[in-house]
């Protein structure tokens, strides 16, 4: 997994057919996909009940890509080395999920993973300041964790602060939350790399119709590039 700042879409499969991952899978790489997001979800630090390790071990086998595991769980740091196991290539915790975000970090990173840090709408971008150095990716929240489907909260200030922040720095800066045509040009003006997409890309669309997903991710990135 090189360093670049091109656009990259990462459409989340919380939004595809659950009965058919592997398919899903396969279809969104197929029509233009650059990452693959698995929102896993604990019941307790974010209200709702996604997947464990043995779930992200069978999505790995279809994934060619980049699997992209955003962990919205607490306590993090006990569930690095299974994520590892199952094949993550980039591993996010929250700063919010427990008090030594710079542990989960180096954590992450002796693990062979690339290392992510989320930060909810509430929480300032200068509670990761001092990680960036050991930080891969750095995943804004546009929406409270723990559902798809919400509606887009503007963080266009935060995500530009950030950027300020990185410099020179090899950090992508991902955004999660309400992506599409329309919301990922003012992510893109303000620095923004990786754009996660859950309805944005699946609606409208299946493992039989996969060309609407083709459509629906050169949408967001031709509206990305196009604010560059």
């Amino acid at each position: 997994m090189t360093f670049d700042r091109s656009i990259k879409i990462a459409p989340s499969i919380l939004s595809a057919d659950f009965a058919d991952f592997g398919r899903e899978i396969q279809a969104i790489e197929a029509q233009g996909a650059d990452w693959v997001h698995v929102d896993v979800m604990d019941g307790h630090f974010v209200p709702n009940l996604t997947f464990g390790p043995p779930a992200v071990a069978a999505f790995r086998k279809h994934v060619k890509t980049v699997m992209d595991v955003h962990l919205m769980i607490s306590p993090v740091d006990t569930y690095i080395d299974a994520y590892a196991a199952a094949g993550a290539d980039v591993l996010t915790a929250h700063v919010e999920a427990g008090p030594h975000i710079h542990r989960t970090m180096q954590a992450i990173r002796a693990a062979g993973m690339k290392s992510g840090v989320a930060v909810n709408p509430g929480t300032p971008i200068e509670a990761i300041e001092h990680i960036l150095d050991i930080t891969d990716v750095v995943c804004i929240m546009t929406v409270n964790p723990g559902f798809g489907g919400q509606k887009y909260i503007d963080m266009t200030a935060k995500v530009r602060k950030l950027r300020a922040l990185i410099g020179d720095r090899p950090v992508h800066i991902e955004i999660d939350g309400g992506m599409d045509p329309v919301t990922a040009p003012l992510m893109a003006a303000a620095g923004a790399d990786v754009f996660v997409a859950g309805s944005g890309v699946f609606k409208g669309g299946s493992v039989n119709t996969p060309e609407v997903y083709g459509k629906n991710i050169a949408a967001i990135r031709a509206a990305a590039q196009a604010a560059l």
